[in-house]
């Protein structure tokens, strides 16, 4: 038994919807994004094995994402943060939904975002036809709205 080609999913297909201040902003520009659950953890040595275990004691939750240069939401909460001394937070919800499968979508929230690391206020470089920027946020809780499908039919 195998997955079929036809029930891969098109990292192309979805959607970013960013919720802030109760307002939905579906953002366009989006070149990727990737939410990422680093589990930490403490190693742990005991006499009588030479067995190292580990025990899991949290979690660190990130993400990062890169967009076309042009969309202001980024850089309005950054001017928000220098000009208040409020950070902003935001949720974002992913959407991975190729309709050339059999998989359905996926759907997930992540809650209390706030961005980290450098913003570009302002760019231009001549190198560059299309000027494009990375983002880095964090997030304190994740909740998975909608789940793929099992796929219609498997190989072999």
């Amino acid at each position: 038994m195998y997955l079929l080609a036809k029930d891969t999913v098109n990292g192309a297909e979805g959607k970013v919807v960013v919720t802030r201040n109760g307002k939905l902003i579906e953002v366009a520009g989006m070149t990727n994004i990737y939410t990422y659950a680093d589990i930490q953890g403490k190693e742990m040595r005991v006499v009588g094995t030479r067995t190292i275990q580990n025990k899991s004691n949290g979690v660190k939750q990130t993400g990062k994402g890169k967009i076309y240069y042009g969309n202001d939401i980024w850089r309005d909460m950054v001017l928000e943060y220098i000009n208040t001394g409020n950070m902003p937070q935001f949720d974002l919800q992913i959407t991975n939904e190729d309709a050339s499968n059999t998989i359905g979508s996926q759907s997930i929230a992540y809650y209390g975002c706030e961005l980290t690391g450098s913003i570009p206020l302002s760019i231009l470089d001549s190198e560059e036809a299309m000027l494009n920027f990375e983002f880095n946020f964090t997030y304190t809780r994740v909740a998975k709205l909608r789940s793929f499908n099992e796929p219609a039919s498997y190989g072999g």
